[in-house]
């Protein structure tokens, strides 16, 4: 039985359920549940804190997890990201007083805060910058009006609490991160438990790309046949049957989302008809 981390609370933890429960596996029914069974699809699930699941999926003791990239990276755990999930996404990123620094060469000999220990010094020790680096839990804002550092690391995401509190960020981004499907390094999993981490992928796989295509149809002039493909030219090729009446074909592809409004103008410019789009629950490319 395949056995999968998933964060118990937070930001992660709710899309996290979403997306599972869309590729067809159960999910607890309780926030206070820490281990549920999915026995048709021969998972089990383990609820943990998100910051936890890279170091449990290093240990060998779960087959696969899913948590931030920052959170995977600042553990310093024996595991590695195996699929980007498109969700929870945030930015991390220095940030001080309006005149105290510009870019990262600027922080040496400098102090700085953050809950993000492992992600800022080895991004420091990565760029040769000598600064010393003090762990907080949250509140890092407070860091430098107290005096316990110059700098602070934090995920930025508006910005407006960072200027709320007369800070400003500066120099490239630390690191972007977004949810992400972890795995041990190099280990793997069992020859039983290897088709099923696949078979897992594949799903997740699929549903992100379900949420990001919809489902075009549409009639158009055989005439105008090869200028509507333009427009649609679906992932392989679209699919196009002739119609009753003489001289007009349907035409069904898969086309962005985000774009699917703007094609749909065209194809209308362009002669088509009866265009319409449906959204894709799941699929397997």
């Amino acid at each position: 039985m395949l056995r999968i981390a998933v964060p118990n609370k937070g930001s992660l933890s709710g899309p996290a359920a979403e997306m599972l429960h869309e590729a067809g596996y159960q999910q607890r029914r309780e926030s206070k549940e820490l281990r549920i069974v999915d026995p048709e699809n021969e998972v089990e699930f383990f609820y943990l804190r998100p910051r936890d699941i890279a170091i449990y999926v290093s240990s060998g003791r779960l087959d696969i997890g899913i948590t931030g990239r920052d959170l995977l990276i600042d553990s310093g755990a024996n595991a590695e990201e195996i699929l980007p999930l498109g969700f929870a996404r945030s930015t991390f990123r220095f940030a001080t007083k309006p005149g105290t620094a510009s870019g990262i060469a600027d922080l040496s000999g400098m102090t700085v805060a953050t809950s993000y220990e492992g992600i800022v010094a080895k991004h420091l020790a990565d760029h040769g910058i000598d600064a010393s680096v003090v762990h907080l839990d949250g509140a890092v804002e407070t860091a430098i009006e107290l005096g316990v550092a110059e700098v602070i690391a934090d995920v930025v995401e508006t910005g407006t609490s960072l200027r709320n509190a007369g800070l400003e960020v500066f120099g490239d981004p630390i690191m972007k991160s977004e949810a992400v499907v972890v795995r041990r390094v190099g280990a793997g999993t069992s020859e039983d438990a290897e088709p099923k981490v696949q078979q897992f992928l594949r799903r997740l796989q699929g549903v992100l790309v379900a949420r990001t295509y919809v489902m075009m149809d549409y009639d158009c002039r055989a005439e105008h046949l090869e200028k509507a493909v333009a427009l649609t030219p679906g992932l392989e090729s679209p699919t196009i049957s002739p119609l009753h009446n003489e001289g007009w074909v349907a035409v069904r592809a898969m086309v962005p989302a985000k774009e699917a409004q703007r094609i749909m103008d065209d194809l209308y410019a362009l002669g088509a008809r009866a265009i319409l789009t449906t959204a894709i629950h799941a699929c397997r490319l």
